[in-house]
């Protein structure tokens, strides 16, 4: 017994964990559901926690080198303290809202849930489960929008935020967008947006990244200083005239 349970601390013969998801598709704000299974090993077990943690990348610059770091974007408890015998099962649901700021699942952007036990004195079993994130409706309507104006979805990705932009979390997700067909293209060469989701209403930054045009284009271009950053919000009500309004507000600045 004291052989099992030696080895069940360094993980081999301890209690496995299972997340079982109800579907693995959700969309920003949206309820995860689903059980999680506990499998005891060779000799029984004290578990203090189970616990599901909601976890992404973004990429971190440093000295123009670019690292790829974790982010914990919620942490939900499933269990208190439990004891799990051998070879028993345990079948725990479970339910939480995923956060209006978790990324969209599009180019590099990834999103997994990892579940752990706390056992002391032992390796902690873990699993991992990614799960696919849709835009949340409002996000989703500005994407179609682009699309109506002639730019392609060119790069998602999340990437470390200038500390006026950081609101929970040390990172934004920038959508680059690039016009390929329409009256903005051969106008811009890219434009940028950020999304602050909440329920009914989403705050937008735009970077609206002009084609450089003579020579005073290419020295602004060279200098960074054809860009222009623009902020709005945009609603429900707002979708029937988003179109015009992007337009408009790329007009302007471009």
């Amino acid at each position: 017994m004291l052989f099992k349970k030696l080895l069940s601390s360094i993980g081999i013969g301890s209690a496995t964990v299972d997340t079982k998801l109800v579907k693995a598709k959700y969309v920003q704000g949206e309820t995860v559901e689903g059980v999680v299974e506990v499998r005891g090993g060779s000799v029984e077990q004290h578990i203090d926690e189970i616990y599901l943690a909601l976890v992404t990348t973004y990429i971190r610059e440093i000295d123009d080198k670019k690292f790829e770091e974790k982010a914990v974007l919620g942490r939900y408890k499933v269990s208190g303290p439990l004891t799990i015998g051998p070879n028993e099962m345990k079948t725990i649901p479970f339910q939480f809202a995923l956060p209006y700021d978790v990324p969209v699942t599009l180019g590099t952007s990834k999103v997994w849930l990892q579940t752990g036990l706390d056992i002391k004195m032992a390796l902690d079993p873990q699993d991992r489960d990614y799960l696919t994130i849709e835009p949340h409706p409002l996000v989703a309507a500005f994407l179609d929008t682009a699309r109506q104006l002639g730019f392609r979805l060119h790069h998602v990705e999340c990437e470390q935020a200038p500390r006026h932009w950081q609101r929970r979390l040390p990172f934004v997700q920038e959508f680059e967008f690039r016009p390929r067909s329409g009256a903005f293209r051969g106008r811009l060469d890219e434009l940028e947006a950020i999304f602050f989701v909440s329920e009914h209403e989403v705050e937008t930054i735009l970077e609206i990244d002009r084609k450089a045009r003579g020579l005073s284009g290419l020295f602004a271009e060279a200098l960074d200083m054809d860009e222009t950053f623009v902020r709005f919000t945009y609603g429900p009500n707002d979708i029937a005239s988003l179109p015009q309004r992007l337009a408009n507000l790329i007009q302007r600045h471009s």
